[in-house]
């Protein structure tokens, strides 16, 4: 099963996803992963980090960094059944598009394509996948070109991952609403 969190910064999104991923690993057993797709820049990032962290703590979640090639975190899972709650795509659209490309950046299509790619390889290795995704769209703000490319990556990661998902969960100001599959 997979589960698509999305939601605007500070929305909730994330303490969502947790509880998500705590029922379905614990009605189903197994173990829990934590797949962290967010590289820390800086103190605000770090507050954010140690925020999560003691948001999982007691929880029984493995962390395992993961910031490019998401595929490749389910080699450092144990046996399934696994249960994974990855967070978040933005952070991890972002890792892809920048990471690697000197000056420049990849394309929306290039990125979007890769990480759908492995995305799918990701679920097939899971018993339960829950995706934290932000709502970068909505600021009607006109961006430079690599912020604007960015964008066009997350809406095209976006609307497949929603395709590819059993359950889509929208997060405005702490209230879920399930926009498809089961409430």
């Amino acid at each position: 099963m997979m589960v698509l969190v999305i939601g605007g910064s500070g929305s909730g999104k994330s303490e969502f996803a947790e509880r998500e991923a705590c029922v379905l690993g614990g009605e189903y057993g197994g173990r829990k992963y934590y797949v962290a797709a967010m590289r820390v820049f800086d103190e605000e990032g770090q507050r954010k980090v140690e925020r999560h962290r003691r948001m999982r703590m007691g929880k029984g979640f493995d962390t395992i960094e993961q910031f490019t090639d998401i595929f490749l975190a389910a080699e450092r899972m144990g046996e399934r059944p696994r249960t994974v709650l990855l967070e978040c795509m933005s952070n991890l659209v972002a890792n892809e598009m920048f990471d690697g490309a000197g000056d420049g950046w990849r394309t929306a299509g290039a990125v979007a394509g890769k990480v759908v790619r492995d995305m799918e390889m990701l679920l097939g290795r899971t018993d339960h996948l829950v995706v934290v995704s932000g709502n970068v769209f909505e600021d009607g703000i006109v961006y430079e070109e690599p912020v604007a490319e960015y964008i066009r990556a997350m809406g095209q990661v976006n609307q497949v991952l929603v395709s590819m998902a059993d359950k889509v969960v929208e997060v405005a100001a702490g209230i879920p609403v399930v926009v498809k599959g089961e409430r």
